[in-house]
């Protein structure tokens, strides 16, 4: 039994008491999960675990031997049931029979779906054969920093020998594949006393009788290698040890905030890119030390690093003890285009006749003294990940450049697995991307009814969302209820009263940082009176042309620096009004505003047309419900206007409509969604009217 020490070590997080009564394939998900639950035994979607289990064959009713081992694409944290492939072993086995050697290996991938068990639809990944041919029933493959710290040292052999003995073996680097699995087979037979494998520059593979026995196996095989390292580390220059000093955390920010709108603008020209910051310690420690050059040169060596994160990253050149901002700014393009240089260099050394065409020559990973690390991927979700992937890799540079030197994959390699014919295959079948994909939206008035429903259809569409509002009790239950469906890597929160200057431009530099810029603003915030004009106080009036004029100059000016930074055009959503077109009775400040917003949007439409901007307005009437501004006085206002009960107000708005229809949120966030899109390219100072009909509102 492993203790629960805290601190460094790993808990031994395993329960007899939840595994008690857990069938065989229950307890793989089990053991998965609780493995996964720590990213210091594998990062995202990396490792997987397998069981061997004697099942009823579905059609000869015999009791067989059945591989259970982790699908293409899964995580261990999360993985359940159906995540895991099954395969017969006897199939399996019989493969080595047609295995025709190492450079026909791939073909071996296509075997797998003939041995599939009881028509499980989950494709095999390519270490199916690693997990088939280790001789125990329960097998993990993980990949700790810890070890692969040790994996990629120069002297990966010796080290391995010296902390396990022969409890743990060693095999040299061979890309994963058929004929990897048949060197674990041999390694197996020859060391039946072995406990587990350590792979150069690569992970772990351990084993077991029972899948407790290779849970606690591996937690004590990673917690072996921990406790090794802080002894042969202790009172060592960690990277050579630290040059500059970080700046503050609200100076980090703000730097990020400035750089990253147009790193993302330097890289989106194909497709848009969005990004994830990272300050933490053990990034700050890296970029500040005086080993970060040519670490960062060497490239990460595991091949689940490299293949989030490319082979290498671009170190920006700053000096924090004089932080001039601008000059690295005006270097920006230069850097990224001798990085594209030398990436094309890499692809065309390494290509083979077959090799699928180059793909985003583009740095994923920004390395910055004193800031920290920018990462910029497709969506958020995989820019977040790649930065976890890289600390992944600053660990386990740290570690084997301590006590060793380390080595990273040379380039061929690292080629071969990146531009590897089956995993370009998979990134072919990868889903379309959505119509909004890589796209980031700003929605003012966020938790209100219009604001919530159009969030909700742009997070539909793939694009991330920050939702602004002045109601912080309101922004959190939207936000809570938005990042429920459609995931927290996908929407932010952020507190902004548009009639405040600086809760603005603090506001979008709030998106900057968060996702990397911004593509889509949607202005929103609003509210709605009602007075005779003899009653209409100054204030009344101020407030109107507040939040409903200024308030919105104030947005739209934030949003055009940040596109005319980015350089990747832009698009603005007015969410007006009916009554900007058409006058009501006793509401001339609210109409006046109104007006105002639509006007801007003209003038707005001619600035931002030149670099790609577009402006247009949606003008909404009569949206009851779901809409915050109907749930005060305004609705008691207009009621009186109209001599009505509260209660008929909505009977007498859908009435007076052309169509005869009710207007509510979803139909406003479907007209701001087209303008929003692609659909609408080719439209801008445009005006479309969500009103089921109103003559008055006629635009020509």
């Amino acid at each position: 039994m492993l203790d629960n020490r805290s601190g460094s070590r790993l808990a031994n997080l395993w329960d007899d008491a939840k595994a008690k009564g857990m069938g065989e394939p229950e307890l793989l998900v089990y053991r998965s999960n609780t493995l996964g639950s720590d990213k210091r035994v594998t990062n995202y979607g990396g490792g997987n675990t397998s069981s061997k289990i004697w099942q009823k064959d579905p059609l000869t009713g015999e009791t067989i031997e059945v591989l259970w081992v982790k699908g293409s694409g899964g995580d261990s944290a999360s993985i359940k049931l159906d995540g895991f492939a099954t395969l017969y072993m006897d199939k399996l086995r019989a493969l080595k029979g047609l295995y025709r050697g190492v450079e026909h290996e791939d073909e071996m991938v296509g075997y797998l779906s003939h041995c599939t068990f009881n028509l499980n639809p989950r494709a095999a990944s390519i270490d199916t054969p690693l997990h088939a041919y280790v001789h125990r029933p329960f097998v993990d493959h993980m990949h700790p920093d810890a070890i692969i710290a040790i994996a990629a040292a120069k002297d990966s052999r010796a080290l391995t020998k010296e902390i396990f003995g022969d409890a743990i073996g060693w095999l040299p680097w061979k890309r994963p594949g058929f004929e990897l699995g048949l060197w674990l087979e041999k390694f197996c037979l020859e060391h039946p006393d072995a406990k587990g494998v350590i792979l150069e520059s690569h992970g772990l593979f351990t084993w077991g009788d029972t899948p407790k026995e290779c849970y606690e196996t591996t937690i004590s095989v990673i917690n072996q290698a921990i406790e090794w390292f802080e002894r042969r580390s202790e009172g060592l220059a960690i990277f050579g040890g630290e040059v500059v000093k970080s700046l503050d955390a609200s100076a980090r920010r703000a730097i990020a905030a400035k750089l990253m709108p147009k790193i993302r603008g330097l890289i989106s020209e194909k497709s848009h890119k969005l990004g994830h910051f990272d300050d933490s310690p053990a990034v700050l420690e890296f970029v500040n030390s005086r080993d970060l050059r040519p670490l960062a040169a060497l490239g990460t060596s595991c091949p689940d690093h490299f293949l989030r994160t490319k082979i290498r990253p671009l170190v920006i050149e700053f000096d924090p003890a004089k932080p001039d901002v601008d000059a690295v700014i005006a270097r920006l393009a230069d850097d990224v285009a001798a990085y594209r240089v030398g990436y094309q260099a890499y692809y065309d050394s390494c290509k083979h006749p077959d090799s699928p065409a180059i793909r985003d020559p583009n740095a994923v990973v920004y390395l910055m003294p004193g800031v920290g690390m920018f990462t910029f991927a497709g969506d958020k979700a995989t820019a977040r990940i790649s930065g976890e992937f890289y600390v992944n890799a600053i660990n386990v540079m740290r570690g084997a450049s301590t006590v060793s030197s380390y080595v990273g994959l040379p380039a061929q390699e690292a080629f071969d697995i990146e531009y590897w014919l089956l995993e370009d295959l998979k990134l072919q079948r990868m889903p379309k991307p959505k119509s909004l994909a890589g796209q980031i939206a700003l929605v003012t008035g966020g938790a209100g009814g219009i604001g919530r429903a159009t969030a909700s259809r742009l997070l539909r569409e793939g694009a991330c969302v920050v939702l602004a509002d002045i109601d912080e009790t309101a922004l959190a239950s939207a936000n809570e209820e938005l990042a429920k469906v459609h995931g927290k890597d996908f929407v932010r929160p952020v507190v902004i009263n548009v009639t405040s200057e600086d809760q603005v431009v603090a506001g979008f530099a709030e998106t900057a940082v968060e996702f990397g810029g911004i593509d889509i603003l949607v202005s929103n915030a609003g509210l709605a009176s009602s007075a005779p004009i003899e009653e209409t106080t100054l204030a009344l009036w101020n407030k109107n042309m507040d939040i409903l004029s200024t308030g919105y100059f104030l947005v739209s000016r934030e949003a055009f620096r940040l596109f005319r930074v980015q350089e990747i055009g832009g698009n603005v959503v007015f969410v007006a009004s009916k009554n900007g077109l058409a006058a009501s009775p006793n509401a001339a400040a609210y109409c006046t505003a109104k007006a105002a917003e639509i006007h801007l949007a003209r003038c707005l439409a001619l600035e931002g047309a030149e670099a790609q901007i577009r402006v247009n307005v949606v003008n909404p009437d009569a949206v009851l419900r779901g809409s915050k501004i109907w749930t005060g006085e305004w609705k008691e206002q207009r009621a009186a206007a109209y001599k009505m009960s509260t209660d008929d107000l909505e009977e007498h708005y859908r009435s007076r409509s052309m169509l005869k229809r009710s207007v509510f949120p979803e139909d406003i966030a479907e007209a701001i969604y087209f303008f929003a899109s692609d659909m609408s390219a080719k439209s801008t100072g445009n005006i479309v009217n969500v009103d089921a009909g109103n003559a008055q509102s006629f635009t020509r």
